[in-house]
């Protein structure tokens, strides 16, 4: 147990302007513009994992019927049916699996996907028509059961690019000739899902963000555009002169957690001590990259990169004497989130017979 007088150093040390912290780290962070990434903002709404259903561009059930010059960029796949027609003068840029292991696990995972998907709790009731609004993050159902785009819809993600937009159409969903779906604000369209308890019927020429999660059947009508996937749990996707993409993915930030050690505590004054940060992900083997902002008090020390190891090292001998609590920020990239370690109080000047004699002393008080 420390003296009283030891805790009050302690105490007015450790409670420094959180102001000045900030602007310290802001401006440390501002000054490598280009080496750290964003701080990421967590979407309120749950993603939808799709499991190995992500894997494919178009999946059916019953059948997979093409006519004219589609496009697939991504697998193609069908479960329990066999019948796949169209391919050429379809093209399919990725894996053709038919009533086979992967074709059935994929149905499986949709199967989960679209359960939870339906299951999510509706943060809102909206109008059956979508197009002419703007719509935030969040899940949305309609009144009737059904949706229909005419025109333009417009999903803002707010700056948020993990925010996640379900719509839960208990019937249908029909996009009418023409329509279009804008997405803004860093909204993505691998987290945008449609979620269709009947049929989707995609009119001709239109232009559709997100992955259709069907009970039943999709029909994709001539020369439609989807950025996503249409996947069909029991009956058939047709297809008519179409262009289908599977949206890239961009993946929330993993976790990570800062530890920080010193060489030497207490230290000799004016003599060299090293301070090291030590960045791990909360999950997976990847080894967090980027830069670590070493502070004393509101003070910022000094920035360095992180190593091969996930370890940055800040050798110092100017601290005065005294109690200084050292802190390791670490700043975060693309991938990783930022964290920040415990505090280290470094004794500095004080050797440990003087810091027993004065503990010593406190006792006999």
């Amino acid at each position: 147990m420390v003296t009283t007088r030891l805790t009050g150093a302690i105490r007015r040390i450790t409670a420094p302007s959180r102001m000045a912290l900030a602007l310290t780290l802001a401006a440390a962070t501002t000054a490598l513009t280009g080496l750290a990434g964003p701080m990421d903002a967590s979407a309120a709404t749950v993603p939808v994992s799709l499991g190995t259903a992500a894997n494919y561009a178009v999946l059916a059930a019953a059948t997979v019927t093409n006519t004219g010059p589609t496009t697939i960029n991504g697998g193609l796949g069908l479960s329990p049916g066999t019948a796949i027609t169209g391919f050429p003068p379809g093209q399919v840029n990725g894996t053709v699996d038919a009533a086979d292991r992967a074709a059935l696990q994929a149905q499986n995972d949709l199967t989960a996907a679209y359960t939870a998907a339906a299951a999510a709790r509706a943060t809102a009731t909206i109008p059956v028509e979508l197009g002419g609004t703007t719509v935030t993050p969040g899940v949305y159902n309609s009144p009737a059961g059904t949706f229909g785009i005419t025109g333009t819809l417009t999903l803002d993600a707010q700056g948020d690019p993990n925010a996640i937009f379900i719509f839960q159409a208990a019937s249908t969903l029909i996009t009418a000739s023409a329509s279009g779906v804008n997405l803004i604000n860093g909204a993505q369209a691998s987290n945008v899902y449609w979620v269709v308890g009947s049929s989707a019927t995609l009119g001709t020429y239109s232009a559709l963000q997100g992955n259709i999660l069907a009970m039943a059947s999709i029909t994709v009508t001539t020369g439609v555009t989807l950025n996503g996937r249409a996947l069909a749990r029991t009956a058939a996707v047709t297809l008519d002169s179409d262009t289908i993409t599977v949206p890239a993915s961009v993946q929330a930030p993993i976790g990570t957690t800062t530890s920080l050690t010193t060489s030497a505590n207490p230290s000799p004054a004016a003599q060299p001590v090293t301070f090291t940060a030590a960045v791990t992900a909360s999950t997976g083997a990847a080894i967090p990259a980027g830069l670590v902002a070493f502070t004393d008090g509101p003070a910022l020390l000094g920035v360095v990169t992180l190593g091969s190891t996930g370890q940055a090292a800040l050798t110092i001998s100017t601290l005065a004497d005294g109690l200084h609590p050292i802190s390791a920020y670490y700043i975060g990239v693309a991938g990783f989130e930022s964290s920040q370690s415990p505090e280290i109080f470094e004794l500095v000047g004080w050797s440990w017979p003087a810091f027993r004699a004065m503990k010593a002393a406190h006792r006999t008080r």
